[in-house]
């Protein structure tokens, strides 16, 4: 399949599958007029880049994890030097979730004082909240 129908089906812009290309994540055959030829296959790993980069894995890192993914793309067997990252990602990814919870709180909070359902204070955080700086996993 042409890149065209490949972004189609698994709802990733040409660009990013392009993106895709130049950091080694996906390796196209060439068709003797140079245009792309994509396997099956290829839709199922487009999936698994995406995934690996919602749970904030950079490219680099997915290029490590990509061979790690066995047949049925469910099962993952990382290396052992990459499972180190993978805690610090996944750490990273519990305190956004603390954060945006905590965030959504008192969202909610201020939401019911406004319509006059709650007459309770909203609560300050008890922690700022903070971006996480100086990793990229």
């Amino acid at each position: 399949m042409r890149i065209g129908e490949l972004a189609e089906r698994t709802g990733v812009s040409v660009r990013s599958l392009r993106y895709y290309e130049t950091e080694g994540l996906l390796r196209p055959d060439r068709r003797g007029n140079g245009y792309r030829a994509f396997g099956e296959d290829d839709v199922a790993k487009v999936l698994q880049i995406q995934l690996f980069y919602s749970a904030g894995l950079c490219s680099g890192k997915i290029a490590e994890l990509l061979p790690c993914v066995s047949g049925d793309d469910t099962h993952l067997v990382p290396s052992p030097g990459l499972t180190d990252e993978l805690e610090i990602a996944r750490s990273r990814i519990q305190n956004q979730i603390s954060l945006l919870t905590t965030s959504l709180s008192v969202l909610e909070r201020v939401l019911a004082a406004a319509n006059g359902t709650d007459t309770a204070e909203v609560p300050v955080p008890s922690r700022p909240v903070r971006r996480h700086r100086g990793i990229h996993v």
